[in-house]
């Protein structure tokens, strides 16, 4: 009998924040399938490079690129340049998101607002233009995969800047899903809940302990958790799922149908 696997061989995979907490971990999962991983990092060169150098340890291939994301010239360069690098990119996953303290309406920075809309909505448009195209022309399809969160269904307290930025890609994502989606190219969402990163590991409390009351699987996912999802909508077994909003957070928030 013939095994099922996931196999990223010749893809070339573009991800935005790859050298975060979350990033890294769906950069080494991608190139552990075989494609090759362009690890996209704002200013922590560092960061980025053990990204690559722990892929090149695997066997992989990968290389570090920077841009700003919210930056239509910057995007288009980081476009150009991952081509020059390995190809047109077959994977973009947009995974880069600006962090700020949450607050009430009252209290939130009206900035705040300003950089969610940037880093969620503008980024996802922008990495649309400079990455479909050529998508398009090539006509073999591709992969738009975007991480969004569990907030988005929540609305709770505190959280309206993120959920506005993250309620907003969702719109601009499902429409661009209906528009590219007979080019054999899908859009999906990956939706996490709070999960579990060398960050929190490394931590001696738990943070997480009130969280994981409501989760209904009674635990934290693990960034590990999440980058399989993310590796599984990037490969030919999710070649007839598109427009989808998936949360990977234990059940705590369920679609409703």
């Amino acid at each position: 009998m013939n095994s099922l696997s996931i196999d990223l061989t010749g893809k070339t995979a573009v991800v935005t924040g790859g050298s975060g907490e979350l990033g890294r971990v769906i950069c080494k999962t991608l190139a552990k399938g075989g494609a090759a991983v362009a690890v996209h990092y704002h200013r922590n060169r560092d960061a980025a490079d053990r990204v690559v150098d722990s892929i090149l340890e695997i066997g992989g291939r990968a290389k570090a690129f920077t841009a700003n994301v919210c930056d239509a010239d910057e995007v288009f360069r980081l476009q150009q340049e991952v081509a020059d690098w390995n190809g047109i990119g077959d994977i973009i996953i947009n995974n880069a998101v600006i962090q700020y303290e949450w607050k009430t309406v009252l209290d939130q920075d009206l900035a705040d607002y300003e950089s969610q809309f940037r880093s969620c909505v503008m980024q996802n448009v922008l990495m649309a233009k400079a990455f479909v195209p050529p998508m398009i022309e090539r006509g073999t399809g591709g992969r738009i995969i975007a991480i969004n969160t569990e907030c988005a269904l929540q609305n709770a307290a505190f959280q309206s800047a993120y959920v506005s930025g993250k309620r907003g890609m969702d719109g601009v994502l499902k429409v661009l899903a209906k528009e590219v989606g007979r080019h054999q190219i899908t859009v999906n969402q990956v939706a996490p809940g709070w999960t579990e990163s060398d960050r929190i590991r490394e931590r001696e409390d738990d943070p997480q302990a009130e969280y994981i009351k409501s989760v209904p699987l009674g635990r934290a996912g693990t960034d590990q958790e999440i980058a399989n999802v993310v590796v599984f909508l990037a490969s030919e077994l999710a070649s007839f799922v598109t427009g989808a909003f998936i949360p990977v957070c234990g059940g705590n928030v369920m679609n409703p149908i």
